[in-house]
């Protein structure tokens, strides 16, 4: 018999102007949410370090005010080769390194994944463009009565980013199984590709997350 475990899941958008962060249960209640700034005037590298140092002490309140419940971790992944990537790609450098000091077992979310999350609870058509009113607005509906006020962009997705982790958790550590997974989910993290055509014919592409350990997922709890 599994036991099961009290989980809460820490949502994260990076951003250096403004860096959104939720803290939900595995269930998908709503805990808490906020926003770290910094100034576009400060030097880059102390902005990194502004943020890094503010995603550990988030982490570690947390911790404090919920002793008995096992912290875990979704991030949005940059878009490469997108306009300040490496800009981004830094600060999640930055961001990476906190959570394995703090040894969070995180999981990366790329922004389309997280987009398809949100659009899929909001029933959008196939091919709708989620745009940032759209995010909001799903996670004001999702959080309803929750005591979830003002959402902003950044919030909203980062809600959404713990969304999507929470499920992923839940089915690495057993707490759920594919059956219970929605083809959204399966298609994101347990989905693979088999070749019929070419020299890779018969082989098969492991796509989904859980395939990709040390790559897309990490457990620095063990670490």
């Amino acid at each position: 018999m599994i036991i099961k475990e009290l989980q809460m899941i820490l949502g994260l958008d990076p951003s250096l102007r403004n860096f959104g962060w939720t803290l939900i249960r595995d269930d998908g209640h709503f805990l808490d949410k906020g926003t770290m700034k910094t100034d576009a005037k400060t030097m880059f590298v102390e902005r990194y370090i502004t943020l890094r140092e503010g995603l550990r002490e988030i982490v570690q309140q947390v911790r404090e005010d919920h002793p008995d419940e096992i912290l875990r971790v979704g991030i949005e992944s940059p878009i490469f080769n997108d306009l300040y990537s490496e800009g981004m790609y830094g600060l999640f450098l930055y961001s990476n390194e906190a959570l394995m000091l703090e040894k969070c077992d995180t999981v990366y979310l790329s922004p389309n994944q997280v987009k398809a999350h949100a659009s899929a609870f909001l029933n959008r058509p196939k091919g709708w463009k989620m745009g940032k009113g759209d995010m909001v607005d799903a996670a004001k509906q999702a959080t309803q009565g929750q005591g979830a006020k003002r959402w902003n962009n950044h919030q909203a997705d980062a809600f959404w980013v713990a969304k999507a982790a929470s499920r992923f958790w839940l089915l690495v550590e057993e707490q759920i199984t594919i059956d219970d997974l929605s083809d959204l989910e399966r298609r994101h993290f347990t989905d693979f590709e088999r070749y019929v055509r070419g020299k890779k014919a018969g082989k098969v592409k492991r796509k989904g997350i859980t395939h990709k350990e040390d790559d897309r997922f990490f457990r620095w709890s063990e670490t």
